[in-house]
């Protein structure tokens, strides 16, 4: 296994996670007062993923996108381990950009190139939406 994340206890529910490539995230149970909740990040992390990738594909499409911006919204299982059941996934692209091209590179990242997305349709329904602004 290459990939390495170190997780430190810093004090009552907090914790420092420090990734690989050197990168300190606080994470918190409970009130989130200092950081974001574990399961809030994985959140991030599908958005993060799909917003990577989409912007590669459309920047290898020659899309003049001039905005992207992906919100993700979750419900999860009523009882423990509470995973995700469904994931939507919003995207808004700005520009003049091809419907047809953002259509394409969003299909690839979320059947082939996001890691993230390929994980968590293992046990939530996955769904997205777009939207040009």
């Amino acid at each position: 296994m290459d990939t390495i994340a170190t997780i430190a206890h810093v004090g009552d529910a907090r914790f420092d996670g420090t990734t690989a490539s050197g990168h300190t995230v606080r994470t918190e149970g409970g009130d989130h007062e200092t950081g974001p909740g574990p399961m809030e990040l994985v959140l991030v992390a599908l958005g993060s993923c799909s917003a990577v990738t989409v912007v590669e594909f459309l920047n290898k499409m020659r899309q003049p996108f001039t905005s992207l911006h992906v919100e993700i919204s979750g419900e999860r299982a009523e009882n423990p381990p509470r995973v995700y059941t469904r994931i939507h996934a919003r995207y808004l692209v700005g520009g003049d950009v091809g419907h047809s091209r953002v259509e394409r590179a969003i299909a690839l990242t979320e059947t082939k190139y996001c890691s993230v997305w390929t994980t968590l349709e293992q046990t939530a329904e996955m769904t997205h939406s777009i939207e040009f602004v």
